[in-house]
């Protein structure tokens, strides 16, 4: 039973920090927007080519930073 409650307890928190940092973003611009979306999916694909190493990570955030925000630039 303990295990049920502490998932539960871990689940509202994780679905709260969700809420709080999605609620970061209502003030940002389009590219803003565009480039933190580029950096984290960049990040997470350097991660995963690699295995996890804290370069590739660090070089996908940074490439994917650049592409996101180029991409949502206003025209």
């Amino acid at each position: 039973m303990k295990v049920t409650r502490l998932s539960l307890a871990t689940s509202s928190a994780a679905w709260l920090f969700a809420t709080l940092l999605l609620s970061a973003c209502a003030g940002m611009t389009d590219q803003e927007k565009g480039t933190t979306t580029g950096a984290v999916i960049g990040g997470v694909a350097g991660n995963v080519l690699c295995g996890g190493g804290l370069l590739c990570t660090g070089a996908g955030a940074v490439v994917g930073g650049a592409v996101g925000h180029e991409v949502a630039k206003p025209k």
